[in-house]
């Protein structure tokens, strides 16, 4: 079988949906995906950005599906999409390719109860399970890592708090950032595969409620996630050396306490 797998939303979103992408793989099987996710992937016979195949154009009024996608598309046997489920126009020109199309709600809704990763996973039918991913270690490796960035300013613990932090942790710190994130002393990757690289080899990981988070605890990092205004119980990274620190409001959470915590992983 021939299987297409079209997979969009942020970094921590996708890495959560690992398991049931894992749950679909099939003799052949292409995954779509947004496109910082592109170089995690390695499940799949060939991956894509979503934004590079033009399927972002697919029922947009007055535009015709290019040939070549149609064709493209039409060579599957099995399509699984959490891309366009809410639009009625994309899922119509899909539907119209004669293809067997499953379309998945890209999110729980507000009112389900468990992880999010059960929630992916038990919409194909698979069993709960941790994301997973490996990278070979980079040959300068960090010691503690801290990213102290977020998608959200109310998921994330002051950088001074950060700062003290650093201070206090009695381990060499080096700091993490994406490309438009304001920190001058932080080590800054072109792509998630370099960074899962760097990262694979640190002793202990410190961040927000973030897709970075998310991405250190799924290469079994230990990794200490610090959560606000978010429900850990539906998205905490998922990992076998992950730990939570909640606290509302996240500002008012002790460096002491932050400290402490980080101290005894370390010492583990």
């Amino acid at each position: 079988m021939r299987r297409l797998i079209l997979r969009p939303g942020g970094i921590g979103d996708c890495i959560l949906a690992l398991p049931a992408l894992e749950h679909l793989r099939s003799a052949y099987t292409e995954v779509w995906i947004s496109s910082p996710l592109v170089p995690l992937i390695t499940i799949a016979d060939c991956v894509r950005s979503l934004s590079s195949t033009g399927i972002d154009l697919v029922g947009i009024a007055d535009r015709e599906m290019a040939p070549a996608l149609r064709t493209h598309l039409q060579s599957f046997d099995s399509i699984i999409s959490w891309y366009g489920s809410a639009r009625p126009e994309f899922r119509t020109a899909i539907e119209e390719l004669a293809v067997p199309c499953e379309f998945l709600a890209a999110l729980p809704p507000c009112e389900y109860a468990a992880h999010t990763t059960a929630f992916f996973s038990a919409q194909v039918g698979a069993a709960d399970a941790l994301p997973c991913l490996s990278a070979a270690r980079a040959v300068s490796l960090p010691d503690v890592v801290l990213h102290p960035f977020s998608g959200g300013a109310r998921k994330n613990w002051p950088l001074a708090k950060y700062r003290e932090l650093a201070d206090r942790l009695p381990a060499v710190v080096h700091w993490n950032a994406g490309p438009e994130e304001a920190l001058a002393e932080a080590e800054r990757f072109d792509d998630l595969g370099a960074l899962a690289s760097w990262l694979a080899g640190a002793r202990l990981y410190i961040g927000n409620d973030s897709g970075i988070t998310h991405l250190a605890a799924a290469l079994g990092v230990k990794t200490l996630a610090l959560f606000g205004p978010t429900d850990p119980l539906r998205w905490a990274p998922r990992g076998a050396n992950v730990h939570v620190l909640r606290h509302e409001p996240l500002e008012e959470l002790a460096v002491k306490t932050v400290c402490e915590t980080a101290t005894r992983l370390l010492l583990a």
